[in-house]
């Protein structure tokens, strides 16, 4: 009978299945302690006799004097045992007999008694396996060396082959429905799905396919997904590359590896070849330290030559992905080779919420989630980031036991991809109190410029490497007006201002703004034309060991001045507007150590709407 819904399975026989796999190792392995045990078992043995063995004749003696009780014989050892108890040990000739011995020394054995072991079989045996045993080591070594020298000299035959990834057509297909927030992008790979599906309709109009697309755009927006999705919409055969799996130390394995890579998608064409971070070979040429004869240029020159030699009506389009199309060779991006470049944005709020949707799929969610509130609340986030949030939320959401993902844990994971995780550092009151006027001066220099975003969210929580962090809600912009610059300067540098004006004291705190700051007067200055040395261009990159500077140092004195110019005032109006909004600062420091965050909402019944009013940098133009 079953008790408590529990089986029994004792009348069944339990039939256990052993594999037993040779290994070269194993055997060399086990045979060598064998081999070991077997001289080491041996040399004992003969270590012992030699230091207990006496010569025959004094046996012979004792037992002519009466004092051997016993003898025992194995092979050609002898054991003697005396009538004290004492034992001897001794070695007789190999063939012959103990009896014929004794009776030639005239030596009656009729008191002693004598038995003989018969040893012949184990002493074969040792023979056998101490003389054939080190032959087979030997062949089985020898065996395998000359196994590993040929495993050895085919892989030095086969770096010359590629190592792309293969999808074919059987595999689970990546389309465009896959892919959300790159419509624009999706839109010009259109067209080529329609050439590697109707080839005929385009060389009826003496149109040829298009031999490459670039695609560009910063990492995380799907570049190599797009790439795939094509494939698949094509249901086409995708081989994809990296652009460094192409160099090798050796000299000419690059260029190598791209004829084969052509050759091997020929074959199978119709077909996409997808080469990633292309411009880790597609650099441009005479810029390396080795002349221009180094691998990564004959790995180019290769690719070039593959690019060109395509006939009209061949079914082969290669793609590309970068995220700094302005270090990559005029030769590979000209018509030709590179015939479209698709460009790839960061995705925008509709776009955001197509991703969003996406990801979201196999994940349950509570009904208060807003995701047209989540796709305005990530800008700047890219699929990758979105995707990467979403992951966090269901794993914040399962760490607290909870049935379904509910906002609270989507807007904690956004904060985390953005900042880092939550970090419970200890702290004195000092610093709670320092870090609490720092974010106050920021959020409340945001608060009163006009053209700055309100604020979303203060909290003096330590994450990553920040001890607290304002954030405001981001509205996306194709422009950048000049007021606003030097706005968010001031706002950047709102926590330096506090610091100075409540403690008369300055921390290290500021750091990472005043970095951010001065990076946004700088552009001002050498970017955009906003400062007073006029609307020129005076950017200073150097993007190789051979471009030569054209700013003179009398220039470069200048532009220091005016970084600096636009950072005083920045700092200036910050103090300004801190010294006048003092009482609000110093409640919503209160709020802050009590409460350690304070969301926009209740940001709002603290200091009031958002006032709407002109520039305070716009004014000083005017007077």
């Amino acid at each position: 009978m079953a008790t408590n819904g529990k089986k029994n399975h004792n009348n069944k026989k339990r039939i256990v299945k052993v594999k037993v796999r040779f290994s070269w190792k194993n055997f060399f392995l086990y045979g060598f302690l064998i081999l070991f045990t077997l001289f080491l078992f041996m040399g004992f043995g003969s270590s012992f006799e030699s230091k207990q063995t006496v010569p025959l004749s004094n046996v012979i003696q004792d037992v002519k004097s009466g004092k051997v009780t016993e003898i025992s014989v194995a092979d050609t050892q002898l054991t003697v045992k005396e009538k004290g108890g004492k034992t001897l040990y001794s070695t007789k000739e190999s063939g012959t007999s103990i009896y014929s011995i004794f009776k030639d020394s005239g030596v009656d054995l009729t008191k002693t008694k004598i038995s003989v072991q018969d040893t012949s079989g184990v002493s074969n045996w040792l023979n056998i396996i101490s003389s054939v045993l080190p032959i087979v080591l030997m062949i089985a070594f020898f065996y395998f060396i000359f196994r590993q020298a040929r495993g050895a000299q085919e892989n030095i035959f086969s770096f010359g082959k590629s190592s792309a990834k293969q999808f074919n057509k059987d595999n689970p297909k990546v389309t465009f429905a896959n892919v959300a927030g790159v419509d624009e992008a999706k839109q010009e790979l259109t067209e080529i799905v329609d050439f590697l599906k109707h080839p005929e309709k385009y060389r009826a109009m003496g149109a040829r396919t298009p031999k490459g697309v670039l695609m560009v755009g910063p990492a995380g927006t799907g570049k190599t997904l797009l790439a795939r999705a094509t494939a698949g919409e094509a249901n086409v055969t995708f081989f994809s590359m990296a652009g460094s799996e192409f160099m090798e130390m050796l000299v000419g394995v690059g260029a190598s590896r791209v004829r084969d890579l052509f050759n091997t998608a020929k074959k199978a064409q119709p077909a996409i070849i997808f080469i990633d971070e292309i411009d880790a070979i597609g650099r441009q040429r005479g810029m390396g330290l080795v002349g221009g004869h180094d691998e990564r240029e004959q790995t180019l020159n290769q690719i070039l030559v593959e690019m060109d030699g395509f006939t009209p009506n061949e079914q082969l389009i290669v793609m590309a992905a970068t995220n700094r199309p302005d270090v990559l060779d005029p030769a590979l991006v000209r018509p030709g080779r590179f015939d479209r470049k698709v460009v790839l944005d960061m995705p925008d709020v509709e776009g955001r919420k197509a991703i969003l949707g996406i990801h979201a799929k196999g994940k349950p969610f509570t009904p208060d989630v807003n995701w047209e509130k989540v796709a305005k609340r990530t800008v700047g986030f890219s699929g990758a980031d979105l995707e990467n949030m979403l992951n966090e939320a269901a794993i914040l959401a399962a760490r607290l036991s909870k049935k379904a993902i509910d906002m609270k844990d989507i807007e904690e994971a956004a904060t985390k991809v953005k900042l880092g995780p939550e970090k419970k550092r200890l702290q004195t009151e000092e610093d709670r109190k320092m870090t609490a006027y720092h974010e106050a001066g920021h959020a409340l220099v945001s608060w009163y410029m006009p053209q700055v975003e309100p604020v979303h969210r203060i909290s003096i929580v330590s994450r990553g490497f920040s001890l607290g962090h304002t954030m405001v809600e981001q509205i996306e912009r194709s422009h950048e007006t000049k007021s606003r610059l030097l706005e968010m300067i001031a706002m950047m540098l709102g926590g330096r201002a506090a610091e100075s004006l409540i403690f008369n004291e300055i921390t290290t705190g500021a750091s990472n703004d005043i970095e951010k700051a001065t990076d946004v007067a700088r552009s001002m200055v050498i970017e955009y034309g906003m400062s007073n040395l006029g609307a020129i261009n005076l950017d200073l990159e150097k993007r190789s060991m051979y471009e030569v500077r054209e700013v003179s140092p009398e220039m470069q004195a200048k532009i220091d001045e005016e970084v600096k110019r636009i950072m005083d005032e920045g700092y200036a109006m910050a103090t300004k507007v801190l010294k006048s909004l003092r009482p609000q600062m110093d409640k919503v420091v209160e709020v802050l150590l009590q409460k350690e965050t304070i969301e926009s909402d209740e940001w709002i019944s603290i200091v009031g709407e958002k006032e709407k009013r002109v520039s305070p940098f716009a004014e000083k133009k005017k007077a």
